[in-house]
């Protein structure tokens, strides 16, 4: 039987045939199955949700056909916990190089789908426990109480989910309020070199101005004068007749 895209027949046999030993094997098969699952949806915090459920409820039903799960019924949480983890990390990781390709084109913190995508980073720990912790409930039975006890003990200790999802958002903001500062520098000294080019050109104008100026205004003893002396000169005569 296949939910969404886990084969939940193979995952129950491996936990009706899981002992302690098997243990690691276990992890590795959920850690497995729930990273295929998401890799064939858009990885979204409502089909995060879906998997981890649909791991939980297969687990359950798993553990509940294992002869041998009385005592080892939590042992066996834990390792589905784990296997669960292990996979979220993943998706922590494929959501910190998607993001680094925008922060690396230069999105900025002001940026609503920049933002909305790390705070969704920050909710996977989150979507994880609710739908772990609702899938448990709806189990109900003995299991309950082993699955309520190892998901209040990976709370307190916190997932290594949870652990690199803050270090991706906080690595990521310090990145993009980098290039924010940057970016605004960068454009700085841009409006600066074009103002010095300005003044410079502005210059130019100015002193070819002057000397256009200078031109048109004749000096004592210049070519104009030598004409006008001669004009005064038959200007007087005529006056004198």
């Amino acid at each position: 039987m296949m939910k969404s895209g886990i084969d939940q027949d193979a995952l129950i046999k491996a936990y009706a045939q899981a002992g302690a030993q098997q243990g690691e094997a276990l992890r590795k098969a959920v850690a497995d199955a729930t990273l295929k699952a998401l890799q064939g949806r858009e990885l979204t915090l409502e089909n995060i949700r879906k998997v981890v459920k649909t791991v939980t409820q297969t687990a359950s039903t798993g553990i509940a056909q294992n002869p041998g799960a009385a005592g080892d019924a939590e042992a066996l949480i834990d390792k589905t916990l784990a296997g669960i983890d292990a996979a979220l990390l993943q998706a922590v990781e494929a959501n910190r190089r998607a993001l680094q390709q925008f922060v690396d084109q230069g999105a900025g913190l002001q940026e609503k789908q920049f933002k909305d995508a790390l705070a969704n980073v920050e909710k996977i720990e989150d979507a994880f426990f609710s739908a772990a912790g609702k899938a448990a409930q709806a189990a109900g039975g003995p299991l309950l109480a082993p699955w309520q006890h190892a998901l209040d003990a990976l709370r307190e200790k916190g997932s290594d989910t949870g652990a690199r999802a803050t270090s991706t958002v906080e690595q990521l903001m310090e990145q993009a309020q980098r290039t924010l500062r940057d970016s605004r520098a960068s454009s700085l000294r841009a409006a600066e070199a074009l103002m010095q080019s300005y003044s410079a050109l502005v210059s130019g104008v100015l002193i070819g101005m002057s000397e256009g100026l200078q031109g048109r205004t004749p000096s004592p003893g210049s070519a104009g004068s030598e004409e006008a002396a001669p004009a005064s000169a038959a200007a007087k005569s005529r006056k004198t007749r």
